[in-house]
């Protein structure tokens, strides 16, 4: 059934914390001890895993909004230390641990077991078509402990939207740098504050921003105009619309069940990563 979309957009930011605890110390630390030289080889080792051999240019299309040259400082060099599946190990057993350390004793709650059931349900039920890294998620056994199969679930759901993101981009011609920029101005920063772009070469960054301000996105300040932040609108309300059908197996009961189930859970994981 169709679902509010404004219920689709609270999914996404009950799901954001739980899904993103793989980015964190406890996953890091596993994927050192394999022999990963920092944080961002083993970023791109467990998140393109599912995708497996592929060649940094496919993952670097897939991801969508890594500057060019990134991807290619970790694939394949990560894969003459580690193997995709063994990658995808790790990540899940690290994730599953860093949520639970997170979460305290949420982790052993009847709740837990049925929110993690429910989005499970959605997770695994969304079409795959045009979306890359999702079915290669989809493609992965759903682990049956409790916690892991919440965070399984929520990094289904949240790379389906992503996939979905990254189509509503390329659909109003924003690319991926083009996209961080847009949204450090939409959280009040300049772009080269801006945590995914400041390390960015001082020329490439102006670029990306004269690009921004030649199509009217951008104003002469480096702010947004009225033109760019309608876009950044229409680009998260699509996002949204691509997103639902991912809850579409769930009644209207169901989706705010999992909604009143997950909202402690994601408190609580983001409080720990605040």
């Amino acid at each position: 059934m169709q679902h509010p979309l404004a219920k689709i957009h609270r999914m996404f930011e009950l799901v954001e914390p739980i899904a993103t605890v793989t980015f964190s110390e406890v996953p890091n630390e596993a994927f050192l001890a394999l022999g990963m030289r920092n944080y961002w080889d083993g970023y791109f080792a467990g998140r393109a895993a599912p995708l497996g051999l592929a060649p940094a240019e496919v993952v670097h299309a897939v991801f969508y909004n890594f500057a060019d040259g990134e991807v290619a400082r970790h694939i394949p060099w990560v894969w003459g230390k580690t193997t995709p599946q063994e990658a995808i190990a790790v990540r899940e057993q690290g994730s599953a641990a860093a949520l639970r350390q997170r979460i305290g004793q949420l982790a052993d709650s009847p709740d837990l077991v049925r929110a993690a059931d429910l989005a499970t349900r959605a997770a695994v039920s969304a079409p795959t078509e045009g979306r890359a890294l999702y079915a290669g998620l989809r493609a992965l056994d759903v682990p049956e402990e409790p916690v892991a199969r919440l965070w399984h679930a929520a990094t289904l759901l949240r790379e389906h939207r992503g996939d979905g993101h990254n189509a509503a981009l390329l659909a109003r011609g924003i690319g991926g740098t083009e996209a961080h920029v847009l949204l450090a101005l939409s959280l009040g920063m300049r772009a080269e504050e801006f945590g995914r772009t400041h390390h960015l070469p001082k020329a490439q960054l102006a670029g990306v921003v004269d690009r921004l301000r030649r199509r009217g996105l951008v104003d002469a300040a480096g702010g947004f105009t009225d033109a760019g932040r309608e876009t950044k609108e229409r680009i998260e309300t699509l996002t949204d619309e691509l997103a639902a059908p991912a809850y579409d197996v769930l009644t209207a009961d169901e989706l705010d069940e999992l909604i009143a189930g997950i909202e402690p859970i994601a408190a609580a994981a983001q409080e720990a990563d605040d």
